[in-house]
């Protein structure tokens, strides 16, 4: 098969940050669907046994870290496993964040750096940490999962926007500095999803209406719905396999549209 046309991740190793469920749960899934390995971590034991779990109901043989990913240290060491215990890594998706929904003057200094800790030092810490091992093996993907707020602004995600914005430019530049070593790095900016943590903003309301936030990402969304992690994993295998080894320095927003629409008018 052409190269350009290989969606194939037979033998990869993928390792995909914060994947105990949600976005990085889909992701991960779906590489292993497509024949990936998959490593992934978490900060915690018992949300990497809940991962390791659900993984094992779908009949995927992961491998779980603990990690806390701003520790450089950590993730050193955590990437010499990996290479030892399973290989090394081939694919990166830096997807592990944390966002503080917190008007900007309420917010205080270190709840503004703790957002940026993890949402923007800790893809530059884990991706520092494989970029090495796939310069050695002359090959490499990283993956990082921005947002529209990677574009945008909205009240009270001033930290986690500025950071997203950040990882937008640190994803550019990664592919500034090492495409010349055959690594592509490219970011997914994911729109509304829905999942368990905004199952509350989609409910109906006690007078049988949609919540407002509800009615508002729909009506700001041309596809007019939210969209479902799954709907993100055909760019993510995409982004990891050769298929996309033109493909450097670009986010490409699963959004349903919402980036290219001004809204309806009142």
């Amino acid at each position: 098969m052409s190269d350009y046309l290989n969606f194939s991740l037979e033998g990869k190793v993928a390792l995909v940050t914060g994947a105990s469920y949600g976005i990085g749960y889909a992701i991960a899934s779906a590489y292993a669907k497509s024949g990936a390995k998959i490593v992934f971590c978490d900060i915690k034991q018992e949300f990497v046994d809940k991962g390791l779990a659900s993984y094992q109901a779908d009949g995927i043989d992961a491998k779980g870290y603990v990690c806390d990913v701003t520790n450089e240290e950590m993730v050193q060491d955590m990437v010499k496993k990996i290479e030892a215990e399973i290989g090394v890594i081939d694919i990166l998706v830096n997807n592990a964040g944390i966002i503080k929904r917190i008007p900007m003057c309420d917010m205080t200094a270190a709840e503004f750096r703790a957002v940026i800790d993890v949402d923007l030092n800790a893809p530059f810490i884990v991706a520092k940490a494989v970029i090495p091992s796939m310069i050695k093996k002359g090959h490499g993907k990283i993956i990082n999962i921005c947002s529209m707020m990677s574009e945008l602004g909205r009240e009270t995600v001033s930290a986690y926007a500025a950071a997203k914005g950040g990882l937008k430019m640190l994803t550019r530049n990664i592919c500034a500095e090492y495409g010349a070593y055959n690594i592509q790095c490219n970011g997914i900016g994911p729109g509304y999803i829905a999942t368990p943590q905004t199952a509350p903003l989609r409910e109906k309301q006690p007078d049988g209406s949609r919540h407002p936030f509800d009615q508002f990402i729909c009506g700001r969304t041309p596809a007019g719905r939210w969209l479902q992690a799954e709907e993100l994993t055909g760019p993510a295998v995409f982004l990891a396999s050769d298929a996309s080894n033109a493909v450097n320095g670009h986010v490409l927003y699963v959004d349903g549209g919402i980036l290219a629409y001004i809204g309806k008018q009142p």
